[in-house]
């Protein structure tokens, strides 16, 4: 597969038949669901591998100055395989840009495309760093439940994304899937070793959701404001936007999870998690490779959705996976009191009908398009 062409704008769409319109349509629902499966195998693959290494590192028998270490570790493994991308970037092709138009947007255009990258690595790593953090402490479910509604917001307000009801009846039955069917977590400590709701840890819940809802509503606005308008890649949205923003993000991120791992001494303490690992240091080094690859995947299909559709269709996908997570946790591991019992059966279907009303928005929006040039052709047939 070549690349994945995003919709067009309004002017240029105008300017096709509808038999070509229908093709691009067609191309890009397959990305739309190419984009989600990304998303739900990444989401999959994470929760796995992170829990076989909790479970791996007795995370959940340790006392609690142990409990909470080891965050800039996963914040920097959530972000250093990039380099993986890089042979796929240049695999891809791209449309020629037009050399007079990129050379009058050079200066200018590369300061704006700098500037964006290092604001939305440093979003990341902030992100990264308490996230790792904050699922220690108040687990999956409600961090999702928060970002979903602050993603919701911003995207309002910065993206001027037009609610319809469609839109909010997949919201709704998002945070419910998400409430009532997030996967076990072998990470989060048990009720009587902290107190989830003390101030650190709603500190830990805020600032992380508030910097990954910001980061993902800020990537959809780079996409149609600073990379669009650079015309490097003509006057077209194409997935190797994706691979250009994923790789350079991730590259600030990870400078700045470096630094932090080891200004913080962290680093001292790896040779002492390789050796604690039950499974030896082989498997320690290879759940943490995985997870590495894992996380680039989950990241690529949630940016190829920003850049398709929005910010907030991406949140959503990555919310609704969390029942399908849920069941493979249940399958994989043996936790006690966790099983896929009928509320996480109601959030499998409340997924199901969050993603349904979604996609119907959608399917309404481009049947619409479609409409639209029909009639125009009809009106200068007539003429």
């Amino acid at each position: 597969m070549e690349e994945f062409q995003g919709p067009e704008p309004r002017g240029q769409m105008m300017s096709e038949n509808p038999r070509s319109l229908e093709l691009n349509q067609r191309k890009w629902w397959i990305s739309v669901f190419f984009c989600g499966f990304l998303i739900l195998a990444g989401d999959s693959l994470v929760m796995l591998l992170l829990n076989f290494f909790y479970v791996q590192d007795n995370r959940s028998e340790s006392d609690q100055d142990r409990q909470y270490k080891g965050t800039w570790t996963q914040a920097l493994i959530q972000n250093a395989a990039f380099p993986i991308l890089i042979p796929f970037f240049f695999i891809l092709s791209s449309p020629k840009p037009n050399p007079e138009t990129v050379s009058n947007q050079t200066n200018n255009g590369w300061f704006r495309v700098l500037s964006l990258y290092v604001s939305l690595g440093v979003l990341v790593s902030v992100y990264s760093k308490l996230y790792a953090l904050g699922k220690l402490y108040v687990g999956w479910g409600i961090l999702l439940s928060t970002q979903l509604i602050l993603t919701s917001l911003f995207s309002a307000f910065i993206n001027r994304l037009k609610f319809n009801r469609w839109i909010i009846i997949s919201i709704i039955f998002t945070l419910g899937a998400d409430f009532f069917g997030g996967p076990a977590f072998a990470g989060t400590p048990n009720e009587d070793e902290t107190d989830p709701y003390d101030i650190k840890a709603w500190l830990i819940l805020i600032f992380p959701t508030l910097a990954f809802s910001l980061s993902l509503c800020l990537m959809q606005l780079g996409f149609d404001k600073v990379l669009v308008k650079t015309k490097r890649y003509g006057n077209k949205k194409v997935f190797r936007m994706v691979l250009e923003m994923q790789i350079c993000v991730s590259f600030i991120a990870t400078l700045i999870c470096t630094v932090g791992l080891f200004a913080s001494g962290e680093f001292k303490e790896l040779k002492g998690d390789s050796e604690r690992f039950k499974k030896g240091k082989t498997y320690y080094i290879l759940s943490l490779v995985g997870l590495a690859l894992s996380w680039q995947v989950w990241a690529v299909g949630l940016l190829g959705l920003v850049l398709l559709v929005s910010g907030l269709f991406a949140d959503v996908v990555h919310m609704c996976a969390s029942p399908v997570v849920a069941l493979l946790v249940v399958l994989a591991f043996d936790f006690m009191d966790d099983e896929f019992g009928w509320q996480r059966r109601g959030a499998l279907l409340g997924a199901v009908l969050a993603l349904a009303s979604y996609f119907y928005s959608l399917h309404t929006k481009k049947k619409k398009e479609i409409a639209e040039l029909n009639k125009r052709e009809n009106n200068n047939s007539e003429a």
